[in-house]
C-alpha cells in the first residue's frame, strides 16, 4: 500500500467508524456486530501507524489522546452564550406566556424539551467536522475543551450530512446516574473527594487538563441549539431538533410541540415524576417559542434570552434523624461514615443510610448524632445528609470523632498527606478482604454467580479465604458448613467458580483490584499486554506511553506487580487453573455453528457466563451488542435497551424459557450427531 492507497482506505474506513459510532451511541441500534467494528478501528491504526502524516483530528483513533495542557485557551462565543431564567409555579410560567404574547401581539407555538442536569458547551464544525469546542464561562468568553470532547464518542467528528461552511451547535455534557455512581464510589475508595452532583462531576471532568482523564469518564452529550438558524431555511426549534438528528447529532428525543399553556402543563406533569426512570438527571423542562424567526422581537435581558425559560422541579429533600454514625472499611482500606437514618421516604424508596463522604464533610456540616438532618439522593440515586436542621437541637446530640483505629481489626488509621480520607493500612484486615472478594467476583469482574455478600463474610470470618486464590480451593463441605448453604447450593457454587476460571484476560485484570484501574482501563492493558505475565513486567515508561494510561495509573500498576504478596496469589491463581493469557477461545462445532446470541437482563436458571459458555458448546458466538447479523436474542428479566433495538431492526427474540428448549433440543441433536 502506497501513501495515495493509505490516504483513501483511511479516509473509507474513517467515514465507516464514524456511522457507527453515530448507530451504536445515538441511536442505540448498531449495524455490525462488536468484532467487525474493532477489526475497522484495528485496520485504521495500523494504517495510520505506518503512515502517521495521514492521521487527521478528526479521526476515530483521534478520540483518546492528546497531550496534557498546562492551561485551557479562552474561546470568544460569537454569539453570547446566556443562562436561562427559572420559574417554578404555573403562575409564574402562565406570566412567561403572556409577556410573550404581548410583546408578539399573537399567540404562538412552545417546544417544552427536558432540562438536563449538565455543562453547556459550544460546538464548531468547519465544512462538516468538528473543530472547536467551548465551555459558556461567562457567556461571553469560555474555554477550549476541544481535546476533551473528543472523547464523548456519542460526539459526531464529522457529520452524516455535508454542511457547507461554519456551523455552531450548543449542547449539554453530562454523566448518567450509574456512571456517576461509579465514578464517586471508585473515588472514595481511593480516598478522593466526592463529587457533590452529574453536573458538578461532568463539568470536572471536561475540565481536565489530561484527555485521558476525561476519557474515563463516560461523558455523554445532547445537542439543541442551532446557532444562526435561519442560514440553514430552519424556522422552528421542532424542526430544528430534527435536523440536528438528521446529521449526527445526539437529541433527547423526547421534545414535544405544544400549542397552550394546557398542553405545557400536561407535558410537565408527565415528566415529574417518570424523568426518575430516565438514565441521566432531568432537574426541569425547558419551554421554548418554536419561531424562531421571533426571537430578535423577543430579545434578551442582560444574563437570558425572552423566547425560553426553564420550569424547575422542586428538589427532593426529606427531614429525618440521624441515629447514630457508623464507620464503613471499603476495598483499599478507606474508611467512610455512614449516617444510620429513622427510616424515610425519598424518590420513590425507604432510605435508611446516607453516605457522610468523610471526616472533613461531617466537620462542614456539623452534623452529630442525635440531630435532625435532611437527606436527598445525590444524581437521584446516593442518599447523602445535605444540611442539619440547627433550630432543633436539644443539646443532647453526640458530635462524632473518627476513630484512631481501624473498627474491624484494630490497626492504627492513617491519613496520607493530601487525602480527605482516612484509611486502615493493614491489607489482612477482613473488612478489606470481603470487599476486594467482592469485587473479584462481581460480574464486570469474574462474575462468580451465588458469590453474595453473605456468603464472603463466613469465609471470610471462619478463616476458609484468606486471599482471591483460596476460592478456587473450596470444597462442597467447606461450603455446606456455613450458614443456608446446602447441598444443591454448594454444588452450584463450586461450579460457578470453576466457571469463571476461563474469563477474558480483561476481566482478571479488572479483578484483581489494582488501585486505579478500572473496567475499561483493564481492557487496555489486555490489549496491550496478552498476559499478567507481560503485565508484570512492564515499566513505568512503557505504560504510560499507552493512551489512556498516565503516570498515576502505570506507577500503581508496577507498585501493585512488586509486591510480593500479590504475586504469591498470582501463581496459586495460576496452578488453580485460572486462564493468565489472552489466548483465542475455539468454538465447538455444534448445531447451532455460526448463530450469533444476544443476552440482555438477568436469568434465573444461569449466570451470563455460564449461557454463553453452554451457546458455545453448540457452535454459537455470544455478541454484546444488537445488530441484523445476530440470529437471537435472549431476553431475561429487567432487560436493557438491547431489547428495543432487536425490536427495531426485526431480530428474534426469545424468553429465557423458550432458550432453555432451544437448549434441550440442540443439545439432543449434538448427542445424536456424536453417535453417528
Amino acid at each position: 500500500m502506497d501513501l495515495n492507497e493509505a490516504r483513501k482506505r483511511a479516509e473509507e474506513l474513517r467515514q465507516e467508524i464514524e456511522k457507527h459510532n453515530y448507530y451504536y451511541y445515538v441511536l442505540d441500534s448498531p449495524l455490525i456486530t462488536d468484532e467487525e467494528y474493532d477489526a475497522l478501528y484495528r485496520e485504521l491504526i495500523e494504517i495510520e501507524r505506518r503512515f502517521p502524516q495521514i492521521v487527521t483530528p478528526d479521526s476515530p483513533t483521534q478520540r483518546v489522546g492528546g497531550r496534557p495542557r498546562e492551561e485551557f485557551r479562552t474561546v470568544v462565543h460569537e454569539v453570547p452564550m446566556l443562562s436561562m431564567d427559572n420559574v417554578f409555579t404555573q403562575e409564574e410560567l402562565l406570566n412567561f406566556i403572556s409577556r410573550v404574547h404581548r410583546i408578539l401581539e399573537r399567540k404562538v407555538d412552545f417546544t417544552a424539551e427536558l432540562k438536563i442536569d449538565g455543562v453547556a458547551v459550544s460546538l464548531v464544525y468547519e465544512e462538516g467536522r468538528f473543530t472547536l469546542g467551548a465551555t459558556r464561562g461567562d457567556g461571553k468568553v469560555g474555554e477550549d475543551v476541544t481535546d476533551n470532547l473528543r472523547t464523548i464518542k456519542s460526539l459526531p467528528l464529522r457529520l452524516l450530512e455535508y454542511v457547507p461552511g461554519r456551523l455552531e451547535v450548543r449542547g449539554e455534557v453530562y454523566m448518567t446516574k450509574k456512571d456517576f455512581a461509579l465514578l464517586n464510589k471508585a473515588r472514595e475508595e481511593e480516598g478522593e473527594q466526592s463529587f457533590a452532583n452529574p453536573r458538578n462531576a461532568a463539568a470536572g471532568s471536561l475540565r481536565q487538563l489530561d484527555p485521558s482523564v476525561t476519557a474515563k469518564r463516560r461523558l455523554r452529550l445532547f445537542v439543541y441549539h442551532v446557532v444562526n438558524p435561519e442560514k440553514y431555511g430552519l424556522s422552528s426549534q421542532y424542526q430544528a431538533l430534527s435536523w440536528l438528528r438528521e446529521r449526527g447529532f445526539p437529541t433527547q428525543g423526547n421534545e414535544r410541540l405544544c400549542k397552550s399553556f394546557d398542553e405545557l402543563w400536561d407535558y410537565i406533569e408527565e415528566w415529574r415524576e417518570k424523568r426518575h426512570s430516565l438514565s441521566h438527571v432531568t432537574d426541569g423542562v425547558v419551554i421554548k417559542v418554536d419561531d424562531l424567526s421571533t426571537y430578535g422581537l423577543l430579545g434578551t435581558t442582560a444574563k437570558s434570552p425572552r423566547w425560553q425559560v426553564a420550569f424547575k422541579y422542586p428538589a427532593e429533600e426529606q427531614r429525618t434523624r440521624l441515629l447514630r454514625i457508623e464507620i464503613s472499611v471499603g476495598r483499599t482500606g478507606v474508611l467512610t461514615p455512614v449516617a444510620i437514618l429513622e427510616p424515610v421516604r425519598l424518590s420513590g424508596t425507604v432510605v435508611q443510610r446516607a453516605s457522610l463522604h468523610n471526616d472533613d464533610e461531617i466537620k462542614r456540616l456539623d452534623v452529630r448524632e442525635g440531630d435532625f438532618v435532611y437527606v436527598r439522593k445525590a444524581g437521584e440515586i446516593i442518599p447523602e445528609v445535605v444540611r442539619v436542621d440547627y433550630s432543633a437541637r436539644t443539646g443532647q446530640e453526640k458530635p462524632f470523632v473518627m476513630p484512631k483505629n481501624c473498627p474491624v481489626c484494630g490497626a492504627e488509621v492513617i491519613r496520607l498527606v493530601g487525602e480527605v480520607a482516612h484509611r486502615c493500612p493493614n491489607r489482612s484486615c477482613p473488612a478489606q478482604l470481603k470487599e476486594s472478594i467482592r469485587h473479584f467476583a462481581s460480574r464486570d469482574a469474574m462474575d462468580i454467580k451465588g458469590l453474595g455478600e453473605k456468603i464472603i463474610e463466613q469465609l471470610v470470618d471462619r478463616k476458609l479465604v484468606s486471599d482471591f486464590s483460596d476460592l478456587f480451593k473450596l470444597k462442597k463441605d467447606d461450603l455446606m458448613s456455613l450458614d443456608r448453604m446446602g447441598p444443591k447450593s454448594s454444588e452450584n457454587l463450586i461450579a460457578a467458580i470453576k466457571n469463571s476460571k476461563n474469563r477474558p484476560l480483561y476481566r482478571l485484570i479488572y479483578a484483581l483490584g489494582i488501585r486505579y484501574v478500572g473496567l475499561r482501563t483493564a481492557e487496555i492493558l489486555a490489549e496491550r499486554f496478552k498476559s499478567i505475565d507481560e503485565l508484570a513486567k512492564a515499566t513505568t515508561a512503557e505504560l504510560s506511553s499507552i493512551p489512556g494510561i498516565g503516570p498515576q495509573i502505570a506507577s500503581s500498576i508496577v507498585a501493585f506487580f512488586k509486591d510480593e504478596k500479590n504475586l504469591a496469589t498470582l501463581r496459586e491463581l495460576a496452578k488453580c487453573g485460572v486462564k493468565m493469557s489472552e489466548e483465542e477461545i475455539k468454538h465447538e462445532a455444534g448445531p447451532w455453528e455460526g448463530w450469533r446470541i444476544v443476552f440482555t437482563g438477568e436469568l434465573e436458571r444461569a449466570s451470563r457466563s455460564e449461557a454463553e459458555a453452554i451457546i458455545k458448546s453448540l457452535g454459537a458466538i455470544p455478541a454484546s451488542s444488537v445488530s441484523k447479523n445476530v440470529t437471537m436474542v435472549v431476553v431475561g428479566s429487567n432487560p436493557g435497551s438491547k431489547l428495543a433495538a432487536a425490536q427495531r431492526l426485526g431480530v428474534k427474540i426469545v424468553d429465557e424459557q423458550a432458550f432453555w428448549n432451544l437448549v434441550d433440543e440442540a443439545g439432543s441433536k449434538k448427542q445424536i450427531g456424536s453417535k453417528k
